[in-house]
C-alpha cells in the first residue's frame, strides 16, 4: 500500500496538499533568479537582430540624436521590471516559508 494512502490521502491530495506546496517553495528562489536573468539577457538578443526595446531605443534614437535620453529611459524600464520582479520573489518566498519560522 502507497504510503499517502495508509494515512487517508489520495495520490493527488498528496500531491496538491504536501508534495508541490514543499517542490514550489524550494525551486521558487532559482526559478525567479533564471526569469530576472532571462530580462536582462533581452537586450542580448539585440545583437542577434530581434526587434525588442532596445532596437527600438537605438531606431528613435538615430532619428532624433537623442541618444543618452533613449538609452536612460530603456535602463529604467529594465530596472522598473527587474526591481518589481524581485520583489515579487522575496514576497513570494516569505509567503511560503511563513510555516517554516517560529
Amino acid at each position: 500500500m502507497e504510503a499517502s494512502l495508509a494515512i487517508g490521502m489520495t495520490t493527488r491530495q498528496a500531491m496538491q496538499r504536501i508534495i508541490l506546496p514543499q517542490a514550489v517553495r524550494i525551486a521558487l528562489p532559482s526559478l525567479m533568479n533564471y526569469f530576472i536573468d532571462m530580462i536582462k539577457a533581452t537586450s542580448l538578443a539585440f545583437t542577434l537582430g530581434v526587434t525588442e526595446i532596445m532596437a527600438q531605443a537605438q531606431m528613435e534614437a538615430s532619428s532624433s540624436f537623442k541618444f543618452f535620453e533613449a538609452y536612460l529611459a530603456v535602463a529604467l524600464i529594465y530596472w522598473a521590471i527587474v526591481v518589481a520582479l524581485t520583489r515579487v520573489q522575496y514576497w513570494a518566498e516569505a509567503h511560503l516559508n511563513k510555516a517554516y519560522q517560529r
